[in-house]
């Protein structure tokens, strides 16, 4: 082989050498990127499961109380009308006296429980009120007093409220 043969199979083979070079980098530059952005893929999704995990240990001890005080089945029509019984009941055994009473529409919007709602006002000692929401309020019965209003009556001694209140309970099918 002459020179000029072998100085054109060295260009040739320099040529070839850095195409395959220039190609393998830039293979090798997509398949990190990709690797990459597959790392931190995994890497959000191990945050979230941790996220996840923990927050669930958080509120492990009330999933367990739900389960095990699940609100009771019925109709919404027997839910409202025990509240509204109880109520009226504890309001009058406690010396306070009824004043006005609307049942409210049903809330349905929840997906495993429904919420019966009533407002009520009642007037009496402030004292014998707390003790009325204290009877009321009760988290194994699912029964809860809201948006409460207390305002001064015309006697000095007595205030007059509204209250609206709610128990929940799983809807009959």
């Amino acid at each position: 082989m002459s020179s000029r043969e072998k100085k054109l199979l060295g260009l040739l083979l320099g040529a070839a050498f850095l195409i395959l070079n220039v190609f393998f980098y830039s293979f090798y530059g997509e398949k990190k990127t990709l690797y990459e952005g597959q790392l931190n893929e995994a890497k959000s999704r191990l945050q979230t499961a941790i996220a996840y995990s923990e927050s669930s240990q958080a509120i492990s001890e009330q999933i367990d109380w739900l389960s095990q005080n699940s609100p009771p089945t019925s109709a919404y029509q027997d839910i409202q009308n025990s509240l509204q019984q109880f109520a009226v009941t504890e309001a009058r055994r406690l010396g306070l006296s009824v004043n006005a009473e609307e049942l409210l529409p049903t809330d349905e919007t929840g997906t495993h429980y429904h919420r019966v709602q009533l407002t009520i006002k009642v007037t009496g000692k402030e004292v014998l009120l707390y003790q009325w929401f204290d009877a009321i309020n009760q988290p194994n019965q699912f029964r809860a007093a809201y948006q409460i209003r207390i305002k001064p009556n015309k006697d000095d001694t007595l205030v007059d409220c509204e209250t609206t209140l709610s128990q929940w309970f799983t809807p009959a099918l």
